[in-house]
């Protein structure tokens, strides 16, 4: 049996899919997580085979979680998403993700993925793999998405030097860089940009 953690914070999505992997003969569901930090601990305790993660989740994204799960035991993760961004991909695929795909497969393709990934494959839509291909690639810098990424709910440029251990001007200094180059003129914007087009 391949044992499978979920973790969405949409419950009726979240039990369907639950209900429907439960038919297949050999997937096990073996917990149900509403967001990021239940999955991180539930599936520390269990030790799934894969975890099949939302990719929107308040707290602990589903890459976050399968970068912290990655670094721990040796579960592999699914990430699905609604809204398939090529950055995001690009990120997933750098943490160690060993699936992606839309939240508009079937469940049946869904437990063709989880097969796939179990037996040591990865899987990545098609769909989302052609738009990767074709997208922009970010032009801030390593550091200069840190601090965007310090910074995305609001923080002041204090909390963002501490958070990065950074002098607040060399944050300011970031700042400056990323509106100059985003052609924006407020943080928020900047944030906005990068969420949309999946750098962070």
């Amino acid at each position: 049996m391949i044992r499978v953690l979920l973790a969405d914070d949409e419950a009726m999505i979240r039990s369907a899919l639950a209900a429907l992997l439960r038919l297949e003969d050999d997937i096990e569901v073996i917990a149900e997580c509403e967001d990021g930090e239940q999955a991180v601990a539930e599936a520390l305790r269990l030790h799934p085979d894969v975890c099949l993660l939302d990719l929107e989740m308040p707290g602990l994204d589903g890459v976050q979680v399968s970068e912290r799960l990655h670094r721990s035991i040796a579960t592999r993760c699914i990430v699905v998403t609604r809204h398939a961004r090529p950055g995001v991909l690009r990120r997933a695929l750098a943490s160690g993700v060993a699936g992606f795909l839309p939240k508009s497969r079937g469940a049946d393709e869904v437990a063709a993925v989880i097969r796939r990934v179990a037996a040591g494959a990865r899987y990545v839509d098609p769909e989302v793999a052609a738009d990767a291909l074709s997208d922009e690639r970010s032009p801030l810098t390593d550091r200069e998405l840190d601090v965007l990424r310090a910074g995305r709910r609001g923080e002041t440029t204090g909390q963002i030097a501490r958070a990065l251990a950074l002098a607040p001007g060399t944050v300011r200094n970031h700042i400056s860089a990323i509106l100059g180059k985003l052609s924006v003129g407020t943080r928020q914007q900047a944030v906005l940009i990068a969420e949309e087009r999946g750098w962070i």
